[in-house]
């Protein structure tokens, strides 16, 4: 069976609360209380136009480790960096309900997963020839546009149901930085999340975003090389 492994580029994670002007006091007392438990998550704190912001120095041209305290949403990025989800997943359910406290939030109104990774086919040229003939099915039909097509996709929505709370959205293409890559992007959302006594939900709907991606995701695209084996 041809294996796919994937390489994730970016974890992305929103969680939206009632609206309130951004407090630069409170994110600096949680940067503090962080920096005094001996294990902070981000290094410097930063105030910026749209609200405070804690991060690390990137690693990289294009890498980015943050959380923004907005108006309506903590955002957290991770690109471009080390990370697993499961040390993502961690990372936002902490730092999430510790600023939860200090800003006096009862629960979040919802939660956006973004979960981004690549992956090689292995019996294509090329990830367009991939989508092209072997996802799409397309062959020389796109010669109608008189042009060529740079990028070839596909999108799949699949709306929460009983047993499965969580809405996906994925996205499979080539990846314009890498004609051998394919482009993977499962955008994940669920419901409200009660400070109190439900903030491990926080975590697992990061685990279920990439499960969805780098399981059922990654098996869907590797089925058409093997559809091409046989």
């Amino acid at each position: 069976m041809t294996s796919y492994p994937t390489r994730t580029i970016a974890f992305l994670c929103e969680l939206f609360h009632p609206a309130q002007t951004p407090s630069a006091e409170a994110a600096q007392r949680l940067h503090h209380r962080h920096f005094e438990a001996g294990d902070p998550p981000y290094s410097s704190f930063a105030v910026t136009p749209l609200g405070p912001v804690l991060a690390n120095p990137p690693l990289r041209q294009g890498a980015a480790s943050q959380v923004a305290f907005l108006a309506d949403r903590m955002q957290f990025r991770e690109e471009l960096g080390a990370m697993t989800a499961e040390e993502f997943g961690a990372r936002v359910r902490r730092v999430a309900g510790d600023a939860a406290r200090e800003r006096g939030l009862e629960a979040f109104l919802g939660q956006q997963v973004t979960i981004r990774s690549l992956v090689n086919p292995r019996r294509f040229e090329s990830a367009v020839e991939y989508m092209r003939d072997g996802l799409l099915g397309f062959g020389d039909m796109v010669e109608v546009f008189e042009a060529e097509a740079r990028i070839l996709g596909l999108r799949l929505v699949f709306p929460p149901e009983e047993g499965r709370p969580i809405a996906h959205a994925v996205r499979v293409e080539n990846y314009a930085q890498d004609p051998r890559s394919l482009y993977l992007e499962n955008q994940a959302s669920a419901g409200p999340i009660r400070v109190e006594d439900q903030l491990e939900e926080v975590e697992q709907n990061v685990a279920a975003a990439y499960r969805f991606l780098v399981a059922r995701t990654v098996a869907f695209v590797q089925a058409f090389d093997l559809r091409l084996e046989e």
